[in-house]
């Protein structure tokens, strides 16, 4: 039997500062949106760029850089895994979430364009 795998790799440009929180216990959960770049050919032949938005969650660990040196428009690669939620607002309307739950956060040491 093959084993199953949710397994993402995301290399791209921070959206936002993030939004860092400190944990009685000591840790540290941080979250920001990451954007990714597309380029394709349309119906026309013209080169378009599509721009996909995700958004990231990531505790501290040995594997996590110092999430105050993550800044809005960095370069940064993210390995984690995609998990899906599912809330109910106080109004009683029924949520749906995803997000990437990083594992690790590599960020480069010089400034990357958008590729």
């Amino acid at each position: 039997m093959e084993k199953s795998l949710n397994k993402v790799e995301l290399k791209g440009n921070v959206g936002m500062d993030p939004k860092i929180v400190r944990l009685e216990g000591g840790a540290t959960l941080v979250r920001f949106p990451l954007a990714t770049h597309e380029n394709y050919k349309n119906k026309d032949g013209e080169w378009k760029e599509e721009t996909m938005w995700h958004n990231i969650t990531a505790w501290s660990s040995k594997y996590m850089p110092d999430f105050s040196a993550i800044k809005k428009g960095m370069f940064i690669e993210v390995t984690g895994k995609i998990r899906y939620s599912k809330y109910t607002t106080p109004t009683g309307e029924e949520k749906y979430a995803t997000e990437i739950l990083a594992l690790k956060i590599i960020v480069p040491l010089t400034e990357n364009p958008k590729n």
